[in-house]
């Protein structure tokens, strides 16, 4: 199959149902359903255990990328095996998975995009490396440290404050323009554009 031909595999990482629909942990979520809106596609269910579409990225042309947008339907700290047989459904290798997921270590809306790495302690990346290798591409979206001694799981099971959600929908934006980058010009232009 031809580099352009071959697909991309991006995955936005959350946990299932409306109850978690605004959580930080969901931001992965988020993220997949701008691009799918974007792209005019619509989620449907995979017999992976995960929603997925089909559709394009990026301007028509040379640099448009055929891609699998998925939200694995698994809870989060089960993430891995939906990716790897979606993955392996599609033939898409390790190379070409992207993988959005909420990160503590980075405040509220930065973006870091990385090749690679340990998972931080956040379970859904424990549960992809642990079924995929570690070696897939992250655009990890900031979201900050629980104030005081929250417990981290409590932080990241709860909505994003008011003060948050003002900005959201540009943090969100801005995270699906650096996937559209990612996969049409590659990681180091996708960098030295959006890491902050």
């Amino acid at each position: 199959m031809s580099d352009a031909a071959q697909p991309w595999l991006v995955v936005g990482l959350g946990n299932p149902g409306p109850g978690y629909a605004g959580n930080r942990h969901n931001v992965g979520f988020m993220v997949a359903d701008l691009l799918a809106e974007r792209a005019g596609g619509r989620f449907r269910t995979h017999k992976s255990r995960a929603q997925s579409v089909e559709a394009r990225l990026g301007p028509p042309g040379p640099l448009s990328r055929r891609i699998v947008l998925a939200k694995p339907m698994a809870y989060m700290n089960l993430s891995g095996g939906p990716v790897a047989a979606l993955a392996g459904f599609y033939k898409i290798p390790l190379d070409r998975l992207v993988v959005v997921h909420d990160e503590l270590d980075l405040d509220y809306g930065t973006l870091r995009l990385k090749r690679g790495g340990g998972d931080n302690g956040h379970n859904g990346l424990r549960s992809l490396s642990q079924a995929l290798g570690r070696e897939y591409l992250r655009v990890r979206f900031g979201v900050g440290r629980p104030p005081g001694r929250m417990d981290v799981a409590d932080y990241v099971l709860k909505d994003f404050s008011a003060a948050e959600r003002k900005d959201l929908d540009y943090f969100v934006d801005r995270a699906a323009d650096a996937v559209e980058t990612l996969v049409t010009e590659g990681l180091e232009r996708a960098q030295n554009t959006y890491n902050g």
